[in-house]
């Protein structure tokens, strides 16, 4: 682990599973979050290797508000002895760490937090336009941001889950969520389970099965969705596509977002591409730290029916050839 100006109040738990190979636009997230975080944050950034550790470590001590905060960078091996540990009974946990990078959001926050502490957990493509707080995460249950499709892939993976009667959430974004384990952290029993029903070692080492397992963890625990007008998540419209195609730029495509409205704004897929020049016109910053969201919006389960609705339906489109003129699957 290596470390960067301890403080002694109360701090923010946030997690961030990051590589320096991720840093033109993960450094965007970082300086934006440390920047207009209202609350102080203990900042853990995961990533691979001592090399990247150092990097990281490197970048963070450049960054103007980082002193504000405490900030940590750990390796993988740096987690190695708490995997051994907390993880010693859960066979499928040690595989799933193993897998994909980005499976490691689940996993390695699960080695560094305390029972009953919470944990916000962040994607690297992020951007906070304005001055905020993040919201208070449950004593019981999940937040997540909301979306209007779904993101669970492979489809096999999935059709495993319902075939196995595990409840998937619906519109489940996973740029920002919030958790907190039980004080006997009785949760890892039941993702070990779940892991092992969703295919354990065998699962395709594909990232989007992590979206998968925060579905599940959803309908288990309950909670909620952030609020999708404070904390938006960027899609790929249709509209947005016919723009491209028609040559509009990103940031053109960008300006149309209620930017003095947002906490957060998760920018998949292109967007991310596009939010460094974007910034870089100077937006002013709102102060938004009074907003606090009083109740999440509950999960919305994605039905077997409805999935199988939504699968038909895109492998007709892209029978016409939608995709091919287009791109790839939203």
């Amino acid at each position: 682990m290596t470390e960067l100006h301890v403080k002694p109040e109360k701090l923010r738990p946030v997690y961030m599973v990051l590589s320096p190979r991720s840093l033109h636009y993960a450094k965007l997230a970082l300086t934006t979050l440390l920047e207009n975080s209202e609350d102080t944050l203990a900042l853990h950034l995961i990533t691979d290797s001592m090399q990247d550790r150092e990097q990281l470590f490197d970048v963070l001590s450049g960054l103007n508000h980082a002193t504000r905060h405490r900030c940590s960078v750990f390796a993988e091996s740096d987690l190695d002895e708490a995997e051994e540990e907390r993880f010693a009974r859960y066979p499928n946990l040690r595989a799933f760490r193993r897998g994909h990078p980005c499976w490691r959001k689940i996993t390695d926050p699960l080695l560094l937090t305390r029972p009953g502490a919470e944990m916000v957990l962040l994607d690297p493509d992020l951007y906070f336009p304005n001055r905020f707080r993040f919201e208070e995460t449950p004593a019981n249950g999940l937040l997540l941001m909301w979306q209007q499709p779904n993101c669970l892939l492979p489809p096999e993976v999935v059709r495993t889950a319902m075939d196995a009667n595990i409840p998937l959430a619906r519109h489940v974004d996973i740029g920002v969520a919030h958790w907190r384990l039980s004080s006997a952290m009785h949760e890892l029993e039941w993702l070990d389970w779940l892991i092992g029903k969703l295919g354990g070692t065998a699962l395709p080492r594909a990232m989007h099965v992590e979206a998968i397992v925060w579905a599940a963890i959803a309908m288990k625990f309950g909670g909620g969705y952030l609020d999708p007008e404070r904390w938006v998540c960027w899609q790929r419209t249709q509209a947005r596509r016919i723009r491209r195609k028609l040559g509009v730029s990103g940031t053109s495509i960008l300006k149309a977002e209620p930017w003095k409205t947002l906490k957060c704004f998760h920018a998949g897929g292109e967007a991310k591409w596009w939010l460094q020049e974007f910034s870089q016109n100077g937006l002013a910053a709102r102060d938004l730290t009074a907003s606090m969201q009083e109740q999440p919006l509950p999960f919305v389960e994605l039905t077997p029916c409805r999935y199988q609705c939504e699968q038909t339906a895109k492998s007709m489109i892209g029978n016409l050839g939608y995709y091919r003129l287009f791109g790839a699957k939203a």
